[in-house]
């Protein structure tokens, strides 16, 4: 997300010249590109001239520190108003209410807001350790209902069953009813969507919120929609109370459009943003993180986030053990390093959240393609566990029937070997902590770019 705004800004704001102060002459030509890449991100015009306004506003006459640049001081901030624009910071959700917290979703259909139940229950289960139910009040779509019970199974939490001859109101009151007896922590009513915005829909939605109060009332809104995502979220929020907004596939949005536009335009924060199809693909919004990342800065706290709650440490260790002490670690285990990346937003997620990364990962994403390590995981999954342990027996016709199983190439199976070899070399280099230190601090991040997937110079 963010990736075309993100390199806009980083040239323009690079043209910053002048020495003891920011003028309007030496900003100047900066603001107009920094506009235009707004405006190409697809921000909403009011917002774009909104934002403008304040940096121009807060930068000429600006004093520069003699230990920043004029340039420095600019960027600073271009940062501070990113984050005006987004929120003044992570906005929780509110579940302090007798239980069960209500939380209603509404949205456009299409815009992920089955799915986004689900990714919600799981983080209120695991991060908040509630007892959570979901409930569907979608009535005109059996399929949706059917996909809400196959999500809760997924991500283990109740599913109070619905059907299309029932009213949304009587569906949502009874699943409250039953969270009240069985002592739930949470509800959350999945609702019915519609192409576009009606007035039957608007009033349908109404009516279920009048009856059931939710504590919370959550848009779901596609982030790939752009300036569309901010119309439609004024039109929900000139509807409903809304409390708060999710937006999802972020992750298949370079401009990032819609999350400048959407605080300015519903009043409303982003509270969680959908960065993948997984259940587990949900994260806080944090628009001092979100800023950081789109002037290139990376995002180091989230990559942590990310460390803290999706990598095995107990692999880790494992893994850590066995290269101090024998100088080399097996195909198995390369595999669960890849898995874990993997699960991490892949090597390409990894690198936009890293400082300074954001240009780089443009140019290498040839090379460090995340199909990539998904066919090196095939080919390794088609060895026996023989082989992954020795992988010195892989010859000839053991290369053709792993090459045949996964789907591959003699010659893909060939570049694996040899780029673990060269992996195998560097531990017996490092036997004796080195490596194990590094695997450790990393939390098992070590391993997973092997000599021959760095990019050639």
């Amino acid at each position: 997300m963010f990736e075309n705004l993100s390199q806009r800004l980083t040239q323009s704001l690079k043209s910053i010249g002048g020495r003891g102060r920011l003028t309007e002459d030496n900003i100047k030509d900066t603001l107009r590109e920094v506009r235009m890449a707004l405006l190409e991100a697809d921000v909403a015009l009011p917002v774009v001239r909104d934002f403008i306004s304040r940096v121009k506003e807060r930068a000429i006459g600006a004093e520069v520190n003699k230990s920043l640049t004029p340039g420095q001081v600019f960027i600073k901030i271009v940062q501070q108003e990113l984050e005006h624009a987004m929120g003044e910071g992570n906005v929780p959700l509110n579940l302090s209410t007798q239980p069960p917290a209500v939380i209603l979703m509404a949205g456009l259909q299409g815009a992920g807001k089955t799915t986004s139940v689900g990714k919600l229950a799981r983080y209120l289960r695991e991060k908040h350790k509630k007892k959570v139910l979901v409930v569907s009040a979608d009535v005109y779509r059996p399929a949706a209902i059917k996909q809400l019970q196959t999500l809760a199974a997924e991500v283990d939490v109740e599913f109070f069953p619905s059907s299309t001859e029932q009213k949304p109101v009587a569906i949502a009151q009874a699943a409250i009813d039953y969270a009240r007896k069985k002592f739930l922590d949470v509800v959350l009513v999945d609702t019915a969507g519609r192409t576009a915005i009606d007035e039957v829909m608007m009033t349908e939605i109404q009516q279920l919120h009048t009856a059931v109060k939710p504590i919370e009332t959550l848009f779901v809104v596609d982030a790939m929609t752009g300036q569309d995502a901010a119309n439609t979220a004024k039109a929900f929020s000139e509807a409903l109370p809304l409390t708060g907004v999710i937006l999802t596939k972020v992750d298949g949005d370079a401009r990032g459009g819609a999350a400048l536009s959407i605080r300015h335009i519903t009043g409303q924060p982003i509270k969680f943003l959908g960065v993948g199809e997984k259940n587990s693909a949900l994260e806080p919004f944090h628009p001092e993180r979100v800023a950081s990342r789109i002037l290139g800065m990376g995002d180091v706290l989230s990559l942590i986030d990310e460390l803290e709650t999706k990598v095995d440490r107990d692999k880790a260790e494992k893994v850590a053990r066995k290269v101090m002490k024998q100088g080399k670690f097996s195909l198995e285990d390369f595999r669960d390093q890849l898995v874990q990346m993997r699960d991490m937003g892949g090597m390409m997620g990894m690198l936009d959240k890293m400082p300074g990364m954001g240009n780089v990962s443009s140019q290498v994403k040839g090379q460090l393609d995340d199909k990539m390590t998904v066919r090196m995981e095939a080919i390794i999954n088609s060895m026996t566990p023989k082989e992954r342990e020795h992988p010195d027996v892989i010859k000839g016709s053991r290369k053709r029937r792993i090459a045949a199983g996964s789907g591959t190439q003699v010659q893909d199976v060939n570049k694996l070997l040899k780029q673990f070899m060269q992996m195998q070399k560097m531990m017996k280099k490092m036997k004796g902590g080195g490596m194990a230190k590094m695997m450790r601090g990393l939390g098992g991040m070590g391993g997973k770019m092997p000599p021959g997937m760095l990019p050639k110079r």
